[in-house]
């Protein structure tokens, strides 16, 4: 009986020594390798998290482009760039239908945007034309910016200097403003597709559409 006893607790004291198993460790491995937004797919080597609004999230591939001067790093300075134009236009349209167009622009009555800006294009295509120059050395700006910083490795992606308050880059209040930039910015691309395909089919405005929901 005691050496029963003896060789049951010798056999316990080894096993606590002994390497996990080798099944957990690699089922381990797995899931952490799989991506975050899908489960079911394996994480982008590319995307580890280190960007803000990482998730993993790349069913298509993208992240792996590089050629013809398309990398990870230009798709995110795209990305940046149009979640804030998407930000500006879904708050501006909703502003607009609200308390009117703005000086200059009275001619663009519509509550839908794309009628309102043909509206404008009628009678002042010229804001229409100066709107499109902006737009070309706003692109050319972005693509100078842009491409200096891959080269050199110095600007991060959609990084224009633009901090206020002087938050380092380290503190962790501007990295949650990072986090909240992306997921609201991405947010809003769907809002101001939304807004406009919704305008185009129906007529109306986006406050006038919601409030159909309830009438």
């Amino acid at each position: 009986m005691k050496t029963a006893f003896l060789a049951a607790a010798l056999l316990a004291q080894a096993s606590a020594f002994a390497p996990a198993n080798q099944g957990s460790r690699a089922a381990t491995s797995l899931n952490a390798e799989m991506s975050k937004a899908l489960p079911f797919l394996k994480r982008p080597e590319l995307l580890d998290g280190s960007m803000a609004g990482d998730v993993g999230f790349d069913p298509l591939g993208l992240s792996e482009i590089n050629g013809v001067g398309v990398d990870l790093y230009w798709l995110r300075e795209a990305e940046i760039k149009h979640c804030r134009i998407a930000m500006l236009a879904a708050a501006g349209n909703v502003w607009v239908e609200a308390f009117g167009p703005a000086p200059g622009c009275e001619a663009a009555t519509a509550k839908n945007q794309m009628d309102a800006f043909w509206q404008l294009w009628k009678v002042h295509p010229q804001y229409i034309v100066a709107g499109l120059i902006f737009i070309m050395f706003a692109e050319a700006i972005s693509g100078i910016a842009c491409t200096s910083g891959r080269e050199s490795g110095m600007r991060a992606p959609g990084d224009f200097g633009f901090n206020p308050f002087g938050y380092p880059d380290d503190e962790p209040r501007y990295q949650k403003f990072k986090e909240q930039e992306i997921a609201n910015g991405r947010l809003a691309m769907f809002a101001a597709a939304g807004q406009i395909m919704q305008g185009m089919t129906t007529g109306q405005g986006a406050l006038e559409n919601f409030n159909s929901v309830f009438n």
